[in-house]
Order: C-alpha cells, then sequence, then structure tokens
C-alpha cells in the first residue's frame, strides 16, 4: 500500500495574498465609480459650471493682478507694471498718518457693525419663532424684510432725506423744543447713522438662515423640557440656542473674515469731507487712491494687506471656533 506525499511548492513561488493582490486597483477602482457617477448624473453635475467659471474669472484670475503692488504700474502700460519695486508701496502705506487713521476707522465701524448687527438677527429669529399667530408672523417677517431689496443708494437716500437739516428727525427734535441738528454733516453721528441704517437693512433678512435652522430642532426635545419642569426662557436657552449653534458660528466665522470690508458703497454714498474723521475707512481710501488719484501700485499694495488680515482673522476665528466648541467651517 503506497501513501502519497504532496511536496511543498519551493519558496518564492506562492501566490500572494488577495490583498497584496487586489491592493494596487483601489485607486482605479474610484477612477471608475468617478466617471460612472459623472455619466449618470452629469445633468446635475453640469450646472456647476457657470458658478466654478464665475468664480474663475472675476475671483481668482484678478488676483494675478495683484502682483502690482511690488510693480511700478503706470496706466497705458505693461498690465503687470513696468519695474519692480519690491515693498516700496508697502513701506509708504505703513508710514502713512492717514492710512492708520481710516484703518483705526474701519476696525471701529467693522466692530460696531459685528457687535450690534449680528446678534439682533438671532434675536428677532427667536422672538418670531415665538409667535403663534401666523398672519402677524407674515406681516412682520415681510416688513423686517423689504429693506434688504432696496438698494444702497435708496437706503442712503432715505437716510440723508430723514436726518437732514429740514428733515423729519429734525422736525421732531423742533417740536420737542431741540434745537437742529447736522447729523450728516457731525462727525461724531457717522458711526451711529452708519450702523442704525445697517440694522435696518438686514436684520430682517438675516433672520431666513435662523428661522430655517430652528426647524430642524426636535419637537421632542421641547416636550422633554416641558415636562422637566422648564419654563419658555429655559427651553430657548437649553433647546433653541443649542440647536441653531452651527448656523451662529458659521456666519460669525463669515462675518469676522468681512471684517474689514465695511460695506463700501453706503459710505461713499453717506461720508463727505466734513466727516472724513470718522467716516473714511480703507475701502473709500482705496478708492480715492487708486481711482481718483491713479496710485494704483499704492491702492493695490493697501488693498493685498487689508486681505491678508482678513484671511488671517477667518483663519483664527474657525481654528478657535473648532477648538472651543467642536463647529467650524472646515
Amino acid at each position: 500500500m503506497s501513501t502519497s506525499t504532496t511536496s511543498a511548492p519551493p519558496p518564492g513561488t506562492q501566490d500572494p495574498p488577495p490583498k497584496a493582490r487586489h491592493g494596487p486597483a483601489r485607486p482605479a477602482t474610484a477612477r471608475r465609480g468617478w466617471r460612472r457617477a459623472l455619466r449618470r448624473d452629469w445633468q446635475l453635475y453640469s450646472l456647476a459650471v457657470l458658478p466654478l467659471l464665475f468664480f474663475l474669472v472675476f475671483r481668482y484670475l484678478p488676483m494675478i493682478g495683484n502682483v502690482i503692488a511690488f510693480r511700478r504700474f503706470e496706466p497705458g502700460g505693461s498690465i503687470l507694471g513696468e519695474q519692480w519695486v519690491g515693498l516700496r508701496y508697502v513701506r509708504m502705506f505703513l508710514t502713512d498718518p492717514t492710512f492708520w487713521q481710516v484703518f483705526r476707522n474701519t476696525l471701529w465701524l467693522g466692530g460696531l457693525t459685528l457687535v450690534f448687527c449680528f446678534p439682533i438677527p438671532i434675536v428677532l429669529a427667536l422672538l418670531l419663532n415665538e409667535v403663534r399667530r401666523r398672519s402677524l408672523k407674515r406681516f412682520v417677517q415681510s416688513v423686517s424684510y423689504l429693506p434688504h431689496f432696496l438698494s444702497v443708494v435708496i437706503v442712503a437716500g432715505i437716510t440723508m432725506q430723514m436726518l437732514a437739516t429740514d428733515g423729519p428727525v429734525n422736525h421732531a427734535l423742533d417740536w420737542f423744543g431741540h434745537d437742529p441738528v447736522r447729523f450728516i454733516q457731525e462727525p461724531g453721528w457717522f458711526r451711529t447713522i452708519y450702523v442704525g441704517s445697517e440694522i435696518w437693512q438686514t436684520a430682517g433678512w438675516g433672520t431666513i438662515l435662523y428661522l430655517a435652522a430652528l426647524t430642524t430642532i426636535d419637537e421632542d426635545l421641547y416636550e422633554a423640557a416641558r415636562i422637566d419642569g422648564a419654563s419658555r426662557w429655559r427651553q430657548i436657552w437649553h433647546v433653541t440656542l443649542p440647536g441653531i449653534r452651527p448656523t451662529m458660528i458659521t456666519l460669525l466665522i463669515l462675518n469676522i473674515g468681512t471684517f474689514l470690508a465695511v460695506g463700501f458703497e453706503k459710505v461713499l454714498l453717506l461720508y463727505n469731507p466734513l466727516t472724513y474723521p470718522t467716516a473714511d475707512v480703507v475701502s473709500t481710501y482705496l478708492y480715492r487712491a487708486g481711482v481718483e488719484s491713479n496710485s494704483f501700485s499704492y491702492a493695490a499694495a493697501i488693498g493685498l494687506f487689508e486681505a491678508v488680515i482678513g484671511l488671517v482673522l477667518v483663519t483664527g476665528a474657525n481654528q478657535l471656533s473648532r477648538r472651543t466648541v467642536g463647529t467650524s467651517l472646515w
């Protein structure tokens, strides 16, 4: 009786394990999956073509022009400047007292706008959420949304007419025995006028995102809070506000990123040489230096400095938000 034995294959001739054999094929599989999804949903992906082209043409390509911040630009010459001058224009605005004055004004207006215009839509959304009569709620929403659809020119015109020396506000002051106040010509009043008009124009529209976020909160949380004996204020504090916190943090980071980009159009329409000490901001200073004085390289250097500060602010706010509350943009 014989027995058969199977000898082991020589070393190095064994088949590789399945994982090692199929590992390198994963990128190809991922590419095939992406191509399959593109062929299946190409109509949806095509909708992103125009927005991407818009950002490419009007947001990214113009960044090439920042090179004139380091080159001497002359109208009629090369679009990228004639001669390399290095940090000359950067040193010019860093040693310019006028620039630091408008920079302080920008910080003041940006800070006041952030402090007052950011929380008011949240408060208004919470108040509208408590209104039970749908007709009253819709009326308040319509009235508060309306100023957003007015152009900045109309808002500035209404503001100037209301606060003119012979306007309704001064007529009311005269009725109470107060002398007329030159609101538009007084530097001390400009910040109040600007922030007040900004609140009136943006507060109602800003509530839309918060009202949408309020609809995503689970009603069972409110029911559990009522069972535990929580008052309406406690429900808002412990249920409503945590529910809309991601939306609040996202909008706060975006607002901080545009901290220095104070509304150019409204400031340009409301200010005048008498209010320059408090009304002149970086954007209007750039307009006068670049467009009116033809100092395009100098204006580009200031604009690049403003953009770098905005990038630092939004990045820092994002990191701080991620570490403190666990919510961030990226």
